[in-house]
């Protein structure tokens, strides 16, 4: 008996042993990951923020050209991702993918420094640099992908499962934090270096802190968990489907899940390299048609095509992007609402009282720090204090459910419509009451018109603008990660980006179309006039805020249909 008990607890130390190396393994790659995405993004938004600025004074372009490169461009960064996702998933692996795209990104800041450097501003060599940037960063949906695969899933343990996916979820706010880390010292120290100091050393920092990204990166080599091969093409896959389907479309499919057509390697895995099987749903059941095999497949001397037999979990992993769709389609509305930050924010900003103390000047612009601080501040509030009290109310593992948690955000981005509608209110209030004053210190560009009430009671929709973040904006990487297909991670999570890019285009086009019909309808000088004294931005932060309370109504039908991944052990 003493014998047994030594050994069992011989074992059991050994495991306990197993279990802290591997916790200091991921520990520190997770350490090495979260620097270098830290780094790449003092280095982008030390370019992106003032790149308007750089576009005017160096390239002396006008104003509306470089508002336009700067979209153009900005647009173009929201695609990109995509290519690296699909280079990741389907050839590369995500490892070589991030430091093949890193190498590309210190080039890229390279050709920019030399070219805010050298005596001859000529545009041809900046814009090749800025677009080799735009390739070189696409790398936020392939870096988060790599850094959740550190946290293993092949246990048969529930309690170590668990476990795995409390530290992934966390995992997953410390990595947008780590953006916003970035954000606050690139678009603040680094354009205070190329305002003050010059465009030469505000453009060469960035290259030190691009080197800085790939040292950090390569330094954790040894402590990387590498398991998801490369599967190939996706599309490949999902073509097969389709076309087996039609090719089948007469067949009928068997009630019985377990009669349609599956196969799997000698570790259990399925037939798509390094892909856990899928379990069957109902839901799009025309596409189960692919997985039949019919009379004529069993009589073939050698395994069918692709091409006219697939495997459930092929067929599975097409149903589930399409899942992934309508949800993915309600970040549209969000980021449209959330890009105001940019646009009529800094509007309303520009015409409050900017002064602090002693006549510091406060840009309208600046006040988007308050978002940052507010994610800094929420996501450790969120991680440490919500989610535990959270888990006790609901008993799931990460406190709420992903969709739960990003529906959440939803309505928080409806709150800071309302506070920017009612400041706005407040503010018409002030121009009816007491009119502009002028500023008379603004020097050369002459005098500056704001009314006598602070800019700071903007900072209350900044910061809850900062809180939806924490709770859509994570809530849709964990999400777009841990529900794709294991085969195309990467890829669903550069889709997850692009509802950026379409809510930028919704926001333009929904301005363009608010100023057009009230300026019709004769009211005033409409709701968005050139003069902003004159206008109704209140009614146009309603508008967004029904807009957000509206997406919320849809998204909680497409959250019911919702059915989550399952895969067979």
């Amino acid at each position: 008996m003493e014998v047994e008990e030594a050994v069992e607890s011989h074992s059991h130390g050994g495991a306990d042993r197993r279990q802290r190396k591997k916790d200091r393994r991921v520990f520190w790659a997770c350490v090495f990951i979260l620097a270098n995405n830290c780094f790449q993004f003092i280095a982008y938004f030390g370019v992106s923020t003032n790149l308007v600025n750089y576009l005017k004074d160096r390239l002396h372009e006008g104003s509306k050209a470089a508002a336009n490169g700067v979209t153009n461009w900005m647009g173009t960064c929201a695609i990109t991702p995509l290519v690296a996702a699909f280079l990741a998933d389907a050839f590369l692996g995500r490892y070589w993918t991030v430091a093949l795209f890193l190498a590309i990104s210190v080039v890229a800041y390279v050709v920019l420094a030399v070219s805010a450097a050298a005596a001859a501003q000529g545009s041809a060599g900046f814009y090749a640099g800025l677009y080799l940037l735009a390739l070189g960063s696409a790398l936020q949906p392939v870096l988060s992908s790599f850094g959740a695969d550190q946290f293993d899933f092949d246990d048969d343990d529930d309690d170590h499962d668990d476990e795995r996916g409390r530290r992934q979820s966390s995992f997953f706010n410390w990595f947008y934090l780590s953006i916003n880390v970035g954000s606050l010292v690139g678009g603040t120290v680094l354009v205070w270096v190329q305002s003050s100091v010059g465009w030469g050393l505000g453009y060469a920092i960035p290259v030190l802190f691009s080197v800085l990204a790939v040292a950090a990166f390569l330094a954790g080599t040894a402590t990387y968990r590498r398991h998801q091969p490369p599967a190939g093409s996706p599309f490949t896959r999902v073509a097969q489907v389709v076309v087996a389907a039609v090719r089948k479309c007469g067949v009928e499919v068997p009630e019985d899940a377990s009669a349609l057509h599956e196969c799997e390697d000698a570790d259990g895995m399925s037939a798509i390299q390094g892909s856990r099987r899928l379990a069957h749903t109902d839901q799009f059941r025309f596409l189960d048609k692919a997985a039949v095999e019919t009379a004529d497949d069993k009589s073939r001397r050698r395994p069918a095509s692709a091409w006219r037999l697939c495997t459930v979990t092929q067929v599975e992993e097409l149903k589930r992007m399409l899942r992934l769709l309508p949800v993915w389609a309600s970040g549209i509305v969000f980021a449209a609402a959330y890009t105001q930050m940019t646009t009529t924010f800094v509007l309303q900003g520009d015409t409050l009282d900017p002064h602090v103390g002693g006549g510091f000047r406060v840009p309208a612009a600046a006040l988007s720090v308050f978002d940052t601080l507010s994610v800094m501040l929420w996501v450790p509030l969120y991680d440490r204090l919500v989610v535990p009290l959270a888990r006790r109310a609901t008993g799931h593992r990460r406190g709420f459910t992903q969709l739960a948690r990003m529906g959440a955000g939803l309505l928080v981005l409806a709150a800071a419509m309302l506070a920017a509608g009612a400041l706005e209110v407040a503010r018409r209030r002030v121009v009816a009451r007491h009119g502009v004053y002028y500023d008379t210190h603004t020097g050369a560009g002459g005098d500056a018109r704001y009314l006598p009430l602070s800019i700071f009671w903007q900072v209350p929709q900044y910061v809850v603008v900062g809180a939806s973040e924490v709770f859509t904006l994570i809530g849709q990487i964990e999400f777009f990660y841990d529900q794709a297909p294991d085969a195309v991670r990467s890829l669903c999570s550069g889709l997850s980006i692009t509802s950026f890019a379409l809510g930028n285009y919704v926001s333009s086009a929904l301005v363009a179309v608010v100023a057009r019909a009230t300026a019709r309808a004769g009211r005033d000088d409409g709701w968005i006039p050139d003069d902003i004294n004159r206008a109704h931005l209140d009614y146009f932060f309603w508008l967004l805020a029904m807009l957000c309370v509206g997406n919320f109504g849809v998204y909680l039908l497409i959250a019911r249909w919702y059915t989550y991944k399952k895969t067979v052990d």
